[in-house]
């Protein structure tokens, strides 16, 4: 079993930053990829970015140059700085760990960019 605890959501303004993190705990193996999904009313649930267990990354184009994804292997924790934030970015963000060919998810987070 694992289980995965997000935090750092919330209501920010366009242009703002927020840092959400997610820790992993239960049956964790060397090699996995985590990261988030998001997912907006009314839309399919997208991957936004994925760090595997040696740092490759993987970001959706909408938000390279804004987000960066980072990784403590030692405490199974991903972060998600998020920066530059625009209203389109407003969704329910799902932390996953990818391993043994399955997801893994976390409740969500709401994140929600408005003036």
């Amino acid at each position: 079993q694992v289980q995965l605890v997000e935090s750092g959501g919330g209501l920010v303004q366009p242009g703002g930053s927020l840092r959400l993190s997610c820790a992993a705990s239960g049956s964790i193996f060397t090699y996995n990829t985590m990261g988030w999904y998001r997912q907006a009313p009314g839309k399919e649930r997208e991957l936004v970015a994925g760090i595997s267990s040696i740092g490759s990354t993987n970001y959706a184009d909408s938000v390279k140059g804004r987000f960066t994804l980072s990784r403590d292997n030692a405490k199974n924790t991903v972060f998600l700085q998020m920066n530059s934030l625009k209203p389109e970015d407003t969704a329910v963000y799902y932390c996953y760990l990818y391993q043994l060919g399955a997801n893994n998810w976390a409740k969500g987070t709401l994140v929600t960019v408005s003036s």
